[in-house]
């Protein structure tokens, strides 16, 4: 007898998660595989974070804190929007969690009610619609193109708004393509939204600190629908802090409240030691993510270079983040031993064999053409992945 809800009959699993796992699987085999699949920097923490930490365990943060994190902790965070975002967010209007990934699935059960639907622009981070599944919304799925840049217009989300439109979700700089809205781009968004005060903007900024571009704009920044922004953000990234987990959310009072709400009935708060390490970093001269971004960068390019020598494989240069998505559509219908490749998962799926190169499918992200590939990797094996890929391509007839 089959008992389990139908809620994670119909969720499914991160694919990410998916292909590290049968990566790990391959390399407990004797198998050397590169893996290129999950979006987490090889830089290590910064000495001064674990050094608070490690005074954290001195002065013994070894208790629970109130449920949206400690007091000084998002005064810290207030700083920081303030600081680098030019956004005014008090404390009270912070709510701290286990990872922006947490920050981001109570934010979705916090607003969404059956039948809702929230707009999702493709392609998306794995996770997005699913969240909204979860919370028994509808996701309503905006298609961007790599010929445009992966970005969506403004005329694209005011045709996609319906009376049942509770949110609009997207991340800039963007995991999977890399892709950053400009100032520009952002204020033809804003008109849109500004004819419905009532629709929740979430931007998903926890790629800020790797963004090759002039500045990162955040959208709450403009005046108009601040109100109606939630700016969704956390360390994991920009200061190398994955494991940590600890991300946050800056919102309107009433909602972050709520948020809290949502949090105290299913962790509480994040770990005590881990809200001091974040302390330490959002507090920090922003400067010194520039390292850990410049390398990012010069990797970008190496990796462009080395992908554009590879026939049929449709390029956008990402602007942030450390991932790449080409459109490999080129190779659909091409075969290899008498089995053909009929979409993106077949594709990676062939590297994983062929080339034992990780990646992951476009389909997880909403973009069935397309693959990622995280470019979060010493530049020896990222050239080392990319000849391999090349050299499996060049067998399929």
């Amino acid at each position: 007898m089959n008992t389990l809800s139908d809620r994670i009959l119909n969720l499914e699993e991160s694919q990410t998660i998916a292909m590290a796992r049968q990566s790990r699987e391959l390399i407990d085999q004797g198998i050397d595989v590169i893996s290129l699949s999950l979006g987490e920097p090889d830089f290590n923490t910064p000495d001064f974070i674990k050094e608070a930490a490690k005074k954290a365990i001195d002065d013994n943060f070894s208790h629970y804190t109130p449920v949206p994190g400690l007091g000084e902790l998002r005064n810290a965070i207030s700083k920081k929007f303030k600081r680098d975002n030019k956004l005014n967010y008090a404390a009270d209007e912070i709510v701290a969690s286990t990872g922006a990934k947490q920050t981001l699935a109570q934010l979705m059960l916090a607003i969404v009610n059956p039948g809702d639907e929230v707009i999702v622009p493709a392609p998306y981070w794995v996770s997005y619609f699913q969240m909204v599944k979860m919370a028994e919304g509808i996701p309503v799925v905006i298609e961007a193109t790599v010929e445009a840049d992966f970005k969506v217009t403004a005329d694209q989300v005011e045709r996609a708004i319906t009376p049942k439109t509770k949110a609009f979700l997207f991340s800039t700089p963007c995991n999977p393509t890399g892709s950053v809205y400009n100032r520009k781009e952002l204020a033809e968004l804003v008109k849109v939204f500004e004819k419905h005060p009532d629709l929740i903007i979430i931007s998903d900024e926890i790629y800020e600190h790797i963004n090759f571009q002039e500045e990162h704009v955040s959208i709450g920044q403009f005046d108009s629908i601040k109100n109606q922004v939630v700016t969704v953000n956390g360390v994991s990234k920009g200061f190398a802090m994955t494991g940590w987990r600890v991300g946050y959310l800056g919102a309107p009072k009433w909602l972050a409240a709520a948020c809290t709400k949502m949090q105290g009935q299913i962790t509480s708060a994040t770990c005590a030691i881990a809200q001091k390490a974040t302390e330490a970093a959002v507090l920090a001269d922003p400067k010194c993510t520039e390292k850990m971004r410049d390398a990012f960068l010069r990797r970008r390019d190496l990796m462009i270079g080395k992908l554009s020598e590879i026939k049929g494989l449709k390029l956008s240069i990402p602007q942030g983040a450390f991932y790449i998505f080409p459109d490999v559509s080129y190779y659909f219908g091409k075969s290899f031993n008498g089995k053909i490749i009929a979409n993106a998962n077949d594709f990676c799926m062939y590297l994983l064999n062929q080339a034992n190169v990780a990646t992951v499918t476009g389909e997880a992200f909403g973009a069935p053409n397309c693959m990622r590939i995280s470019y979060a990797a010493e530049d020896q094996t990222l050239i080392k992945a990319v000849d391999r890929i090349k050299k499996a391509l060049d067998k399929l007839a």
